[in-house]
């Protein structure tokens, strides 16, 4: 691992090791069930969703009718993905569609 998280422990390691093991959505859709609440799901969808839409230059007042998100979830997951760890940047050009 050449990136080193300011939170990295065994735990978060046996955590990201079990994701790295999922094989199709259905597992994934399957084990964050059984991880997560419906609500911290749906969080973490929102949260990529607004990164998504950030990323294709859409203005914030489009984001927040698209996805009800809050103008601060908004500014969030902008200043992470200026400023972040790149996680988000690695996503979303690994699912970018051409």
């Amino acid at each position: 691992m050449t990136y080193k998280p300011k939170f990295a422990n065994e735990d978060m390691d046996l955590l990201f090791d079990a994701v790295l093991s999922l094989e199709n959505k259905d597992e994934c859709y399957r084990f964050f069930e059984d991880l997560c609440t419906i609500k911290e799901i749906q969080d973490m969808a929102q949260r990529f969703k607004v990164a998504h839409l950030l990323d294709q230059k859409t203005p914030y007042h489009q984001i927040v009718t698209e996805t009800h998100a809050s103008t601060a979830t908004i500014s969030r997951v902008n200043k992470a993905l200026i400023y972040g760890a790149d996680g988000y940047k690695t996503i979303l050009n690994k699912t970018r569609k051409p």
